[in-house]
């Protein structure tokens, strides 16, 4: 009977020893709890008996005074590890194993080991780490994707997230703030549409704004679900929403234009035209819309009858090519005569990355209005041409304007017009060259000049062949002159001025 109590005596102090040495050293208690507690409260040990808790250390551990079974110390630990086993069968499969926390930015895990049936599982942080465990957390794989600058997830085929990477807590803690659950995803999951592999553009929003946060995600396939990555491209959205209201902008801009727009991208097909251009070419809008290709807007023009018709669709064809190549190099411009006696100014200009616009301007009006100019110009110089009298009309500048065919006679003149016009200096100077010497000339250069009191005026000429001249000069509206040059008798109701030599 002694010995039986002796023998029961070691067992109970043996199996205490054992105790103790699973068990770690009491360390300062404290009323916090998680990954967001102090290093010196993160030290607890729990030893199990398949799913029953058999002990555990006695540091004070907020919320896990209700800790029963293996149920309950997961159903605690997994918003913070996840990944920690649904039963503890799987710590006697591995022998060891090191859970870690779903956010990689904090040093602590779980511990769990089989040890003669019993499953300690102690939560720990880095400073309790062996040294072997210390170097494989410095695996360069895992501190790539740990320190990738873009957001990396793990998701189970749950929805769930398993693990994340500090750039993923940063983000979940800026769009729902600092205390969220990390395993609640953040980004919608993979479904029976989302290609794997490939760029998915998504828009998150934050708690505390209305402005979205944009990125390419991507999905690849896992053995325990999916591996995401998440690129921001809010500057490339930014970007784009720009360019957009650039867009719509000079849309508004050129739908107010009254000259036709057609701009055709790198690839030759129609990118952006006017509500003008419709009107100027007849061309309706939904052929426009189907965005067309240069040959098929051209031809479409053609149809329509608001291209020149050419002689041959062959000849037509090449100078097509032509005046695409003049317009890539900014060179186009032509004047089109339509059948329906309209007039049209097309002109080719190159864009940015390969585009070329084209401009189609109405100039009917404008050339009407010159012909007509021309035709009453015309009729002008026929008049002056059939009177007897030499004429020289004298612009408001002193450039000599008109000349008549009995002043080209008198003078020698050609009657041809120089790209600058002669001034009333110089041809005062070609008429001293036939006359005798005589002050008349200088005063007509005065007249000319001056813009006030001016008034008709006769004086008499000698050429050096003795031919005698009346010279009469007259003032006219916007202060132009003219000077007329006659063989015959001076009118007697022009006194004749006299000039003393």
């Amino acid at each position: 009977m002694v010995e039986w109590i002796i023998l029961a005596t070691i067992s109970l102090v043996s199996a205490s020893l054992a105790v103790q040495w699973l068990l770690p050293r009491r360390r300062q208690t404290g009323d916090n709890f998680g990954l967001s507690a102090p290093a010196s409260l993160f030290n607890a040990v729990f030893l199990f008996d398949e799913d029953r808790l058999i002990s555990h250390s006695d540091i004070a551990l907020d919320g896990f005074e209700s800790v029963r079974d293996w149920a309950d110390l997961r159903r605690l630990l997994q918003r913070d590890f996840p990944t920690f086993p649904e039963v503890p069968d799987h710590i006697r499969q591995a022998g060891t194993l090191v859970i870690p926390p779903i956010d990689c930015t904090i040093e602590r895990d779980v511990f769990c080991e089989w040890i003669d049936g019993i499953v300690r599982v102690q939560l720990r942080d880095s400073i309790d780490r062996p040294a072997s465990e210390q170097r494989d957390a410095q695996d360069p794989i895992r501190l790539a994707m740990e320190q990738a600058p873009y957001p990396v997830w793990l998701q189970d085929h749950q929805g769930n997230v398993r693990w994340c990477n500090a750039a993923y807590v940063s983000l979940v803690r800026k769009v729902r703030g600092q205390d969220t659950d990390l395993t609640a995803p953040l980004f919608p999951g993979a479904d029976s549409e989302t290609r794997l592999s490939t760029k998915t553009r998504i828009s998150i929003s934050s708690q505390d704004s209305e402005n979205k946060l944009w990125f390419d995600l991507t999905l690849v396939d896992h053995t325990e679900g999916h591996l995401c990555y998440a690129v921001d491209i809010n500057a490339i959205v930014a970007a784009e929403t720009t360019q957009r209201k650039f867009v719509q902008t000079m849309t508004k801009t050129f739908a107010q234009l009254s000259i036709g727009l057609a701009i055709f991208d790198r690839n030759r097909q129609l990118a952006l035209f006017n509500p003008a251009l419709i009107d100027l070419t007849a061309l309706p809008p939904d052929f426009l819309s189907c965005r067309p290709g240069l040959s098929s807007f051209f031809d479409r023009l053609r149809d329509q009858h608001m291209i020149p018709e050419p002689k041959n669709y062959r000849s037509w064809r090449s100078q097509m090519n032509d005046l695409l190549e003049a317009a890539e190099d900014g060179n186009f411009q032509e004047t089109w005569s339509l059948p329906s006696g309209s007039v049209y100014s097309v002109s080719g200009r190159p864009h940015p990355d390969g585009a070329v616009a084209f401009l189609f301007e109405d100039i009917t009006a404008e050339i009407t209005l010159t012909r007509r100019f021309r035709s009453e110009m015309d009729l002008m110089q026929s008049v002056l041409d059939k009177l007897v009298d030499a004429i020289a009309v004298f612009g408001d500048d002193g450039t000599l304007a008109f000349t008549n065919r009995a002043y080209q006679r008198l003078w020698g003149d050609t009657g041809e017009v120089g790209f600058e016009p002669d001034s009333v200096l110089e041809v005062t100077r070609s008429w001293q060259e036939h006359c005798a010497a005589t002050p008349i000339l200088g005063e007509i250069r005065d007249f000319v000049e001056m813009r006030d009191n001016r008034a008709e005026w006769s004086s008499g000429l000698r050429l050096r062949n003795g031919t005698n001249l009346i010279c009469t000069v007259s003032p006219m509206q916007n202060g132009a002159t003219i000077v007329r040059f006659t063989t015959e008798d001076a009118p007697k109701a022009l006194p004749i001025r006299q000039i003393n030599a």
